[in-house]
């Protein structure tokens, strides 16, 4: 079985991500997916073998419509997402989110999420309207499943990227994990 099949399989079978997964779809948006931890972090789960799920801080609603970039949008997005879930929604116009970053404007949600700053990190999946489940990665899946912590390239700040290992605590609940700077090309 490979990695694209058991990521599905394991979403479909943890009922919290199927959940956010179907309230999401409900918003039709464009160029969508729910990413970052939402993947990630349970691909790492099931690779050190955990028996349940680790929590999640939220879920990273993801969208791409140039048509209309406010902020003010996205918190409708979350507010209504939360009238229908408990869960934290954090909801981001990717059409957008080059202008925080400093980048040239993004393509797409798959092109924003090739500037985010671990490779792991970037990784995404949608709902269809027919109930398929569509995985989204730039740069593909080998380094999640290997169980590393990969600098982007296009996010030369290694400072940044030891930050938010540190601050996510990612080592302390996933010790199997390697950090590697791909600017030094070294495993730290």
């Amino acid at each position: 079985m490979n990695i694209n099949t058991k990521i599905r399989d394991w979403i479909k079978a943890d009922p919290m991500r199927w959940q956010a997964l179907e309230i999401a779809a409900e918003l039709e948006l464009k160029d969508w997916c729910l990413a970052a931890g939402f993947v990630r972090n349970l691909v790492w789960d099931k690779l050190h073998h955990y028996p349940q799920p680790t929590p999640l801080s939220d879920i990273d609603l993801i969208y791409f419509d140039p048509s209309d970039i406010y902020p003010e949008r996205d918190a409708f997005f979350e507010a209504s997402l939360r009238s229908r879930s408990a869960l934290n929604w954090s909801v981001k116009n990717q059409a957008r989110m080059h202008l925080r970053n400093n980048d040239h404007p993004y393509l797409n949600t798959l092109d924003a999420m090739s500037y985010w700053v671990e490779i792991e990190t970037a990784v995404g999946v949608q709902l269809s309207a027919t109930g398929e489940l569509r995985i989204l990665a730039p740069f593909g899946l080998n380094e999640l499943t290997q169980l590393t912590i990969t600098l982007n390239n296009k996010r030369p700040k290694a400072a940044d990227f030891h930050a938010r290992i540190t601050e996510k605590r990612w080592l302390e609940t996933w010790p199997q994990l390697k950090v590697i700077n791909n600017n030094l090309r070294t495993a730290i």
